[in-house]
């Protein structure tokens, strides 16, 4: 087709707006798959074209980063039309993993968080989605927010993967259980300060230990923390 002749000879932006008309095209003919189907390919366009403008280090007002927002926006729209809510979870959490890898976490933690709620019915997914949620608002510092939506998975493992014997997670909820409580208790630690400045030194040692256990997010916390008591001003944070 027009639209990977374009994509090949990296004429990304083109590409997408011939994934449109084709997205325009479906929607005369009550075709709502060939339509969601051109429009996310037509977003995927235009987010190349927005990656290739960056690596060429263009400058840009994001257009195409726009553009593909919107595509992206539609297609999840046609597909909640037709009440295929998997694929419209799929496409938010793709969009969201665009814009966070632009870095742009702000922008993909909503994404994130509608995907959360599409997944109502499959905790597991609704979890890990949450858990994005969790770490774009680690990475614009509202730790506050991220201590609340941690715990909100707490809440969410234990009464949606209770074992119906025990009572008690089991499986990957177990998993998901004991993330939120130690990024809790590293939130807490980094809002509260619990930690006194005699502690710096056995913290710093601590870290040694726990760094091999911890996510690469747990770690960036427990840095933040170690720095925070290396600079009691707030520079630390």
């Amino acid at each position: 087709s027009l639209a990977k002749s374009l994509q090949q000879q990296e004429c990304h932006q083109y590409a997408g707006f011939c994934c449109l008309a084709q997205a325009r095209c479906e929607h005369t003919l009550a075709n709502a798959a060939g339509e969601a189907h051109a429009l996310t390919e037509a977003a995927r366009a235009f987010l190349q074209a927005e990656l290739s403008n960056r690596e060429l280090k263009c400058p840009s007002f994001e257009e195409h980063l726009t553009a593909a927002i919107n595509c992206y926006s539609h297609a999840i729209r046609v597909h909640i039309e037709n009440n295929h809510v998997s694929l419209s979870a799929a496409l938010c959490i793709e969009l969201g993993n665009a814009l966070k890898e632009l870095n742009k976490p702000g922008e993909a933690m909503s994404h994130f968080q509608r995907a959360a709620e599409l997944q109502s019915q499959s905790p597991l997914d609704c979890l890990q989605s949450l858990g994005s949620v969790a770490s774009c608002k680690i990475d614009i510092k509202d730790y506050d927010g991220a201590l609340g939506v941690l715990t909100e998975m707490a809440y969410l493992a234990q009464e949606r993967g209770g074992s119906s014997i025990t009572g008690k997670p089991i499986g990957a909820y177990c998993d998901v259980l004991a993330r939120c409580e130690i990024s809790r208790v590293l939130l807490l630690m980094l809002l509260q300060m619990a930690c006194q400045s005699r502690d710096l030194t056995s913290l710093e040692t601590l870290q040694t230990d726990l760094w091999p256990l911890l996510t690469s997010e747990q770690n960036q916390l427990l840095f933040l923390i170690i720095n925070e008591l290396s600079h009691p001003s707030g520079e630390g944070i």
